[in-house]
């Protein structure tokens, strides 16, 4: 076998870090007197303007990272190699099923070696085949002046594999001829923003965004959301990507991957894109507020960013609209997930948050997936906001400025929740396929044939409005909520006024049922030979109901009388109450 004549260049590195890691070969030995066939270059570091491109920061072991990427060095200089190359396909570079790197409108594999049974399958080659496709697809949709290089974002959330596959996707991006904008630490919801925003400085808006993360999958696996300023790619679009990907990857060639890793220096800018962002929506907060410079002063909320990448909320968003965030935690980013899963849906997760909100005393307490596209609340009592509840919260947010809309579910929502929506709050309730891009789709269809729909919301707490342009973004629902009565501690009292009143009127229009003429405190009512007396707690927010009647029947219908009146209030807990009338 024929020996790849190999020169080993020294680079001074003057910007080397004291914990950073470079890698210096691929596989093999490359820089040994006789070498083995030249391996894989893609993991061989150029010098450009005193930095690496590719390194692997924090004290990785090489244990995280995947098979081709086994030799590290850290010293004040970096040695890579340069090989005498053809034109000829790479014969050593895996095969692989692209296919099955499908998760619906999504592309999920394992990146990281180390758990039994799972190969790595999202590889930097595999990586760098998909951007250069997505960018082929992304080009034809476009059809714009080729002289005016299209952009694309890239972010990744706290995945311990992301560096590598950003810049693997920096790669295939470039050598499509497309430019590329590396946003670093970043939300999913933030990189389908970044096709919206009009913003030069920050050079928005962007063409086309990729987002690398694989939601509150385990730590080894990782994955691709693409977007245009037209939403996320569904999957069709996926599955066309993936088939241009096995063409691209079939045909790599050692002197077409040396040229796309030069491309890639020479067309990659780098973007602080989530402070654009975080502003954003702090201002949408203000305005949907009445123009309140700090419409959470007073309030005290909990973050639970589960080392994932919604740390930034607490203070970059919270703080500035005049929130206490004191007690969050698990803010920093960290791929490894100590502490607990970020997912919403998980026990152990939301446990973690409750207990937070409980013992800091807070009025609130969030909690976020990794990637910030989901998200669920706890309230000062603790009770869970998540699922049925936080859609029926949701609900009533939306219909109160929009009135008789159309509320898109998921197929596994309950019954008492059509009920709410449709008997209470006078919506209209729309089931739709599992999937938070179905329910999005779903709700977007149903406006463009005439039938208006403002909130497409899954129980797994992917919830997009209308106002939003339909973007699933956890991040922006929780200041709504936490605006509402339903919520807000600093207002309870103003909600427990709305729901006495609600009382009155409802007492009025019942012949059995007698308000007192006089009554210094809420609202005493006589009725089936009892009263009954419901008022504002002075301290707390509790509204505190007694009542007395001659037999245990009588009182069941007085009991009967104040829940059929307080169910409007979705955020009231009348659980004690539905539990005397429901067992009686």
């Amino acid at each position: 076998m024929a020996a790849t004549v190999l020169n080993v260049i020294v680079a001074k590195n003057r910007q080397l870090g004291t914990n950073e890691y470079y890698s210096y070969q691929s596989g093999r030995d490359c820089c040994s007197a006789a070498a083995a066939p030249y391996n894989h270059h893609r993991n061989l570091l150029p010098f450009h303007g005193g930095k690496t491109l590719l390194a692997w920061r924090s004290g990785i072991s090489s244990m995280h990272l995947p098979k081709y990427q086994t030799a590290f060095v850290k010293r004040p200089s970096i040695y890579y190699c340069n090989a005498a190359l053809s034109t000829t396909a790479v014969p050593y570079i895996d095969k692989v099923d692209f296919m099955k790197l499908q998760n619906g409108s999504d592309i999920r594999g394992v990146a990281v070696p180390g758990v039994e049974g799972e190969p790595v399958t999202l590889t930097e080659p595999v990586t760098e085949a998909i951007a250069a496709a997505f960018s082929a697809w992304l080009s034809e949709k476009k059809k714009v002046d080729a002289s005016k290089p299209l952009k694309v974002s890239v972010g990744h959330d706290s995945r311990i594999s992301a560096q590598v596959l950003q810049d693997a996707v920096s790669r295939g991006i470039a050598s499509a001829g497309l430019d590329v904008v590396q946003y670093g630490l970043a939300s999913t919801p933030a990189m389908f923003n970044s096709t919206l925003t009009e913003d030069e400085a920050f050079l928005c808006p962007v063409d086309g965004a990729i987002m690398i993360t694989a939601s509150h999958l385990p730590y080894n696996r990782n994955g691709f959301k693409f977007f245009t300023n037209a939403g996320g790619l569904g999957k069709a679009d996926i599955k066309n990507i993936l088939e241009l990907a096995v063409d691209i990857y079939n045909s790599f060639t050692d002197e077409g991957l040396m040229k796309s890793k030069r491309e890639a220096s020479e067309s990659l800018k780098r973007v602080d894109y989530m402070t654009v962002y975080t502003f954003d929506l702090v201002k949408a907060v203000r305005k949907a507020a009445g123009n309140i410079e700090k419409p959470l002063e007073g309030f005290h909320v909990v973050v639970d960013a589960g080392n994932g990448a919604g740390g930034f909320f607490a203070e970059k968003v919270l703080q500035p609209l005049g929130a206490n965030t004191s007690g969050s935690q698990f803010l920093e980013p960290d791929g490894m997930f100590p502490n607990h899963i970020p997912n919403p849906e998980d026990k152990t997760a939301m446990k973690a948050i409750t207990q937070a909100v409980l013992e800091n005393k807070a009025d609130l307490g969030i909690i976020f997936d990794t990637d910030v596209d989901r998200s669920a609340a706890v309230d000062s009592t603790g009770r869970e906001f998540n699922r049925n509840r936080l859609i029926a919260l949701m609900s009533a947010i939306v219909l109160e400025e929009h009135p008789g809309t159309t509320i898109v579910t998921d197929s596994v929502t309950s019954d008492g929740l059509t009920m709410f929506i449709e008997n209470k709050l006078g919506g209209k309730h729309h089931r739709f396929k599992r999937g938070y891009k179905n329910v999005i789709d779903e709700a977007v269809r149903l406006n463009s044939v005439g039938e208006e729909s403002h909130l497409a919301i899954e129980t797994s707490g992917h919830g997009a409005l209308k106002e939003n342009h339909w973007l699933d973004d956890g991040a922006y629902l929780m200041p709504e909520p936490q605006n509402h009565p339903d919520l807000k501690g600093g207002s309870f009292r103003e909600y427990g006024e709305a729901v006495l009143k609600l009382l009155e009127n409802h007492v009025e229009s019942d012949p059995k049922l007698q308000k007192a003429p006089v009554n210094y405190e809420g609202v005493r009512v006589s009725g089936f030979g009892g009263w009954f007396l419901l008022r504002l707690s002075l301290h707390d927010p509790v509204l505190p109901l007694n009542f007395e009647a001659p037999s245990h029947e009588d009182a069941v219908k007085l009991g009967l009388a104040v829940a059929s009146a307080v169910r409007e209030f979705p955020a009231l807990d009348t659980s004690a109450l539905d539990k005397f009338v429901q067992t009686s």
